[in-house]
């Protein structure tokens, strides 16, 4: 709150919400005609209640609006690195199969390396057999080669996930 008063909105409360980048809420008031050509010209948002449960929701809506969204991580899938395979044209490429969960080729992945995460990226290729895949189930077997990453050991892990956002509330 930049600014408050007794009285209906005015010119100077349009100036005032101009300069700071902010709208004018009023309650049991009205905008006089100056304040209401001024706001339009400049695009300020004037807005008036009768009822004061709706002012109060209208400025939780825009401070839950402002609160950055919370991140969480949902767990996909897991895949053993059984044999590494160093190819001239593709790279390395991990031999992998899915011990729980399934493997997508959308998703963000950790090589986890004796219970520490070694990387964090995402999945540049995954192929059964000699084929593209869009994604491995659990009990099968792929191969894995991740975007900037290629030194794999056999008996690491990658776990896929998916991070979702959630809107934050008050």
């Amino acid at each position: 709150i930049i600014h408050d008063g007794v009285g209906a909105i005015n010119s100077s409360d349009v100036i005032l919400a101009i300069a700071s980048d902010a709208l004018s809420l009023g309650f049991n008031v009205n905008a006089d005609d100056l304040a209401q050509e001024l706001a339009a010209k400049e695009g300020i948002d004037i807005r008036c209640y009768n009822i004061i449960y709706e002012l109060a929701n209208d400025i939780k809506a825009a401070i839950e609006g402002m609160l950055e969204p919370k991140l969480k991580k949902t767990f996909i899938g897991r895949a053993d690195i059984r044999k590494v395979f160093k190819l001239s044209k593709s790279g390395t490429i991990a031999g992998c199969y899915v011990t729980k969960g399934k493997i997508i080729r959308s998703a963000s992945v950790s090589l986890v390396r004796n219970g520490e995460t070694i990387f964090d990226g995402k999945i540049s290729s995954l192929k059964r057999f000699k084929d593209d895949v869009r994604e491995v189930a659990e009990g099968f077997e792929c191969g894995i080669s991740l975007q900037g990453y290629d030194n794999y050991m056999e008996g690491d892990t990658i776990d896929a996930y998916e991070i979702t956002k959630a809107a934050r509330k008050i």
